[in-house]
Order: C-alpha cells, then sequence, then structure tokens
C-alpha cells in the first residue's frame, strides 16, 4: 500500500468532525497502530492520523 500524501493527512485532520482533544487522541492511537504493525496504514480510513 502507497504512503497516504501528506495532503491527504490535512483533509482527514480538517474534515473529521470531533473536538481537538478527540483529534490529538485519535491521531496518537492510529499512528502507534501503524508503528506497531509496521503498515502504512492502521485500518482507520478518514481518521486523524492515517
Amino acid at each position: 500500500m502507497p504512503r497516504p500524501s501528506l495532503r491527504a493527512v490535512f483533509q482527514n485532520w480538517g474534515s473529521y468532525e470531533a473536538p481537538l482533544r478527540t483529534k490529538v487522541a485519535l491521531a496518537l492511537r492510529n499512528n502507534a497502530i501503524k508503528v506497531k504493525t509496521r503498515s502504512n496504514c492502521c485500518g482507520n480510513h478518514g481518521e486523524p492520523g492515517c
């Protein structure tokens, strides 16, 4: 799977309807999943950090 573009990262962050605190928590969780599985995707398409 190709790496997501920087543009896609900003679109996910801006279009996801949630408070800032929730967005930050999701981004941390999704990036932890990507590091743990050594993958380019966490499987939660459209969420911040994925």
